[in-house]
């Protein structure tokens, strides 16, 4: 990947809060910076990783990456790690210890949490972390502040010795505003300096660490009262004040642009007097938080009579059209018509996959054998959860497709006896976290068939690489994962592990169905690249013969996007049974020619897409 040259200081730019992160973590003189791919907070990573002079991995999970960036900070240099929401629960490990050693070097954390479930398992509020591990939080509310409180953030982390979260939401992450970027001011670390009673955390050190957690928590609560990240914006209407943060600031400046408003930016701890004296402003306070009542519960606690989550939902974005009526309720005013127009009538469009995605088959087959429990994870692949498949029974976090699997396995209930237990997983996530699970099965003696989907590619959040693929995050070569070795080394047994194309349907479905039936672990890997990366290539195109399309429908079964159905008819069999037809044809515009479609036809309606002959022009304008 080439190295995009920054764009100079005192300039504006058009940069969504990813890109505004990025360009103050170079600015700030980060010498290393370390991610893994997670809605929405990738793109923070793949902008680093485009500048000059400082390092930047994909690690093979957040736990790594943070330990690479702590390991960088206690060497003295400035370190950058960000993830989505989920992540920091995978790296709260060395979070909850990394704040008892405090750090060296600068390190910023940037959380990115999926306020209204865009592309994420559940909805939590990363606030809560600097309440746990007792570390500042910031929440910027566009890009220009994501790019100030990044460079602030840096500041704050060496002056207390503490790492800083930048906690961040979809709304931040992705939409973007003018940013007027600075210098590049770099950063030289001073190397290691051995100091055990500091950096080596058994009990011993560890109980002396916490009472300097402490003290370093009263430095914070003074520091939060005085810094320019919170204030107070005076307002006419005395009503209703607000104490808010983040995009909801934005949404309560939008939706109540006279009120007395307390912005927060300095969010935790909370500048609790700062919060009461917004109180003595107004008649009521309300506090605007997404999406739990951390700020509310902490000033009920101090006896600031404050209102939050009794009158505000506790899920999603808290738009103007949750505010507008939930304090015109409050007011006891009549709720606002919102907007004068009915809300225009989409045709639903569910996720699926792409176009000759290599899971497409793997899930249709999984659809034809009867008899499974199928555990899933997290990825692409978890759309196998839909229609036309419906092949996937649970989905929990990143790599438990294979404990889960286990359970379902050790816990058969009288009804489970006969199932036959299937674990769903991709490359990337095997490599995430997967890895451990699959020896789990192997150490206690699982039956469970292990379908691991290697497309070479971290897919879902854009096909970024991983140590399957052969490629580092600049494209530059990296050595290459054997899954096949890899499970072996694991101790799947070498006649239980199979590497099958996914495109070849009928050695998948009788692959699987032979192993299913084996009481052991085995492990069945498909290997062909996903279509968005440069690893795959495309070949001709399908297309239908109507005279030949019989309607069975088979096809669509498949769930390519490219099978459109024209129109759908009924036919009475000989038994008197009445049937469904459905009769398709092929977008050849989008067809890569996997060939996935042609081998379930019955008919052999399905053929290579034959172009029609250019018109040309003659002389004089006629046609040929």
């Amino acid at each position: 990947m080439a190295v995009v040259m920054p764009a100079p200081a005192a300039s504006r730019h058009l940069m969504s809060g990813n890109e505004a992160v990025a360009r103050a973590v170079w600015e700030s003189g980060v010498k290393v910076a370390a991610a893994y791919p997670g809605t929405p907070s990738t793109e923070m990573m793949e902008v680093v990783s485009t500048y000059p002079d400082l390092y930047a991995e994909w690690s093979v999970n957040e736990k790594v990456s943070l330990e690479v960036a702590i390991g960088a900070s206690y060497a003295g240099s400035r370190a950058f790690c960000c993830m989505k929401h989920v992540g920091m629960n995978v790296a709260s490990d060395a979070l909850m210890t990394l704040t008892l050693t405090g750090v060296v070097g600068g390190l910023v954390i940037a959380i990115a949490d999926d306020v209204g479930l865009s592309s994420s398992q559940n909805e939590q509020d990363s606030r809560y972390w600097g309440r746990f591990a007792h570390v500042p939080v910031f929440e910027p509310a566009d890009s220009q502040e994501a790019y100030a409180m990044t460079l602030a953030a840096y500041q704050l982390s060496e002056q207390f010795q503490v790492p800083v979260i930048l906690r961040m939401t979809t709304r931040i992450n992705h939409v973007k505003s003018l940013v007027t970027v600075g210098e590049r001011v770099p950063h030289s670390g001073a190397g290691f300096q051995k100091e055990p009673a500091r950096f080596v955390m058994v009990p011993g050190n560890a109980g002396k660490r916490i009472p300097l957690m402490f003290q370093r928590d009263g430095e914070l609560r003074v520091a939060t009262e005085t810094s320019p990240l919170n204030f107070i914006e005076d307002g006419s209407d005395k009503r209703v004040g607000f104490i808010a943060s983040g995009p909801a600031y934005m949404h309560v400046k939008e939706s109540f642009p006279n009120a007395p408003v307390l912005k927060l930016g300095f969010s935790w701890p909370v500048p609790v007097e700062k919060c009461r004296e917004l109180a003595t402003l107004v008649d009521q306070v309300v506090v605007v938080e997404e999406v739990e009542p951390l700020v509310e519960t902490e000033l009920k606690a101090k006896g600031i009579m404050v209102l939050g989550k009794e009158i505000l939902p506790l899920q999603g974005e808290l738009s103007p059209n949750v505010l507008k009526p939930a304090i015109a309720r409050l007011l006891g005013e009549p709720a606002p018509a919102m907007t004068a127009f009915a809300p225009m009538q989409v045709f639903p469009r569910p996720p699926t996959m792409c176009v000759a995605c290599p899971h497409l088959g793997v899930y249709y087959t999984l659809s034809q054998v009867r008899n499974l429990n199928i555990s899933g994870d997290i990825g692409c692949y978890t759309l196998g959860a839909g229609h036309p498949w419906q092949a996937m029974d649970t989905c929990v976090s990143m790599g438990a497709s294979m404990g889960v699997a286990l359970g379902m396995d050790k816990g058969r209930g009288e009804s489970d006896k006969d199932k036959r237990i299937v674990a769903v997983i991709g490359d990337s996530t095997f490599l995430h976290m997967g890895m451990q699970g699959l020896l789990d099965m192997v150490y206690n003696k699982a039956n469970v068939t292990v379908l691991l989907l290697d497309n070479r590619a971290v897919g879902m959040t854009g096909g970024q690489d991983n140590p399957g693929n052969g490629r580092d995050i600049h494209g530059e070569e990296a050595p290459r994962i054997d899954f096949a070795k890899l499970v072996a080394a694991l101790g799947v047994k070498d006649e239980r592990i199979h590497v099958v194309n996914p495109y070849e349907l009928p050695v998948l479905f009788k692959t699987i169905r032979e192993e299913v039936k084996v009481p052991d672990v085995s492990v069945i890997i498909t290997d062909q690249p996903c279509v968005l990366i440069k690893d795959y290539h495309k070949l001709k195109p399908f297309e239908v013969i109507d005279d030949k399309c019989t309607g069975c429908g088979n096809c669509i079964d498949v769930g390519c996007p490219a099978i459109h159905v024209t129109r759908r008819g009924k036919e009475v069999k000989a038994s008197g049974k009445e049937v469904d037809l459905a009769f398709v044809r092929i977008e050849t515009s989008v067809c890569t020619g996997c060939g996935l479609c042609v081998q379930p036809c019955a008919p052999k309606a399905i053929v290579h897409h034959v172009p029609t002959a250019p018109i040309t022009l003659l002389k004089g304008g006629a046609c040929a």
